[in-house]
């Protein structure tokens, strides 16, 4: 992969702006960390049931254990080691605590064993999953930072497509234990050069500016001034709170469906091969909400469409009563999928646009630790509720009341106003970025 030298003398062939290579970066990281572990690891709740004996409520408490245990209190610990090292160590970091704990999970036998892996796979998420790789978006784009985001979350989308049949896949030929220690070396090997030889922080790393432009240039300047607000100004915005509640809500919708969906489905009377198929389609329907709105949104308001999305998730939801007629249930993924696909990258966006970027790290990090109890006590309370009820007619009622409410947290963020201005130079420079 060809890397930019900014020492090089400029020749008179246009290069690429080396953020799009940071995309692609992103991308991969999000793949593995997010895409594999997030949709990828349900697929082995069902081997986890049926041979260690775990309850549905037990195949989830690992995760749920993680993200209160170490996700809230190393989320915000990631955030201040990405504004202070940069995103690249950190994610470096993460790299080693996803790999390593997932491969351990192939030899695992006791409840606690499961938990405590579960503790380290969390920590790797903290590390190399949204939080720094929306920061490293954020750093390297002003001006087409919703399109660079959107692509970059295609890679956890992508990774959501293919991982639940290949999971499944590995599971019947290797079985699941062994199915798990390959997932751990193959994210090892793909993740740990990208973070050696790509990733870089920030432009200034590199000595450019964001979107492309270079210092000193008379070519095509643009600028947008942001606001800039602190950590402590900004948690004592309404702002904070509306986007923290209104994701978790939300998030925690969604993680239940994730979470559940193919034990539903099985609940129903499809197989997992089946069952996988849907939560595929689901996550491919994702994959063009993340590229539609990536860039529709630079061109309006991202609040509302923030809003507009998890009103859309929070509608779709009642469709699972009808999951048993496959045109419903396939209604439904390609509904909520598409509608999911939009959610992640926006609330960086949306952070963004209220606050500004010079303590994005430490805000993301506070709103991700935040919406991360969402995400993992709801589909906990699913299952405690389905172990009680034998159904999941009150959970699926419970998700949707948290996507309407979510819906309306975030329509109720008064975006500030920012300046936006643009210069256009002629200009001949042979260090003109095509961007």
């Amino acid at each position: 992969m060809p890397f930019m030298n900014p020492n090089r003398l400029p020749d008179t062939k246009p290069r690429i702006f080396y953020g799009w290579w940071i995309v692609i970066a992103a991308f991969l990281n999000l793949f593995c960390s997010t895409g594999v572990i997030y949709y990828g690891f349900p697929v082995f709740y069902p081997s986890l049931v049926s041979s260690l004996g775990f309850s549905r409520a037990q195949v989830t408490q690992g995760f749920l254990l993680g993200f209160i245990v170490v996700g809230l209190p190393f989320g915000y610990l990631a955030g201040i080691l990405i504004d202070k090292i940069g995103a690249r160590r950190v994610i470096l970091y993460g790299v080693a605590f996803i790999s390593v704990p997932l491969f351990l999970m192939g030899f695992m036998t006791k409840l606690w064993q499961y938990e405590t892996l579960c503790l380290f796979e969390v920590l790797g998420y903290v590390f190399a999953g949204p939080i720094a790789n929306q920061v490293l978006i954020a750093q390297w784009f002003r001006l087409r930072r919703g399109r660079a985001m959107g692509l970059a979350y295609l890679g956890l989308g992508l990774g959501g497509v293919i991982s639940p049949p290949l999971a499944n896949f590995l599971i019947r030929t290797l079985g699941w234990r062994h199915a798990l220690e390959a997932t751990g070396v193959l994210i090892l090997l793909v993740l740990l050069p990208i973070g050696l030889g790509v990733t870089r922080s920030a432009p200034a790393d590199m000595g450019l500016l964001p979107d492309g432009d270079l210092p000193g240039s008379t070519g095509h300047i643009s600028q947008v001034t942001e606001p800039s607000m602190g950590v402590v100004a900004a948690a004592k915005t309404m702002n904070f709170w509306l986007i923290l509640v209104g994701s978790a809500l939300v998030i925690g919708a969604i993680n239940t469906v994730i979470q559940h969906f193919i034990l539903f489905l099985q609940d129903h009377g499809y197989s997992r091969t089946a069952a996988s198929h849907f939560l595929s389609g689901l996550l491919a329907s994702s994959l063009a909400g993340r590229v539609l709105v990536g860039y529709i949104v630079d061109r309006v308001s991202k609040k509302n469409a923030m809003a507009f999305f998890y009103l859309t998730i929070g509608s779709a939801i009642p469709l699972l009563f009808l999951a048993g007629r496959p045109v419903a249930a396939w209604s439904f993924a390609v509904v909520f999928g598409f509608a999911m696909g939009a959610d992640y990258m926006l609330i960086p966006l949306v952070t963004a646009e209220c606050f500004g970027v010079a303590s994005l790290g430490k805000l993301l990090a506070l709103i991700i630790m935040g919406y991360s109890v969402g995400q993992w006590v709801a589909p906990w309370i699913a299952g405690r509720l389905f172990d009680t009820y034998h159904n999941y007619d009150a959970a699926w009622k419970l998700m949707t009341a948290s996507g309407v409410l979510g819906a309306m947290a975030i329509y109720a963020v008064a975006v500030p106003k920012k300046l936006s201005l643009k210069v256009r130079h002629e200009s001949t420079s042979p260090q003109a970025i095509n961007s």
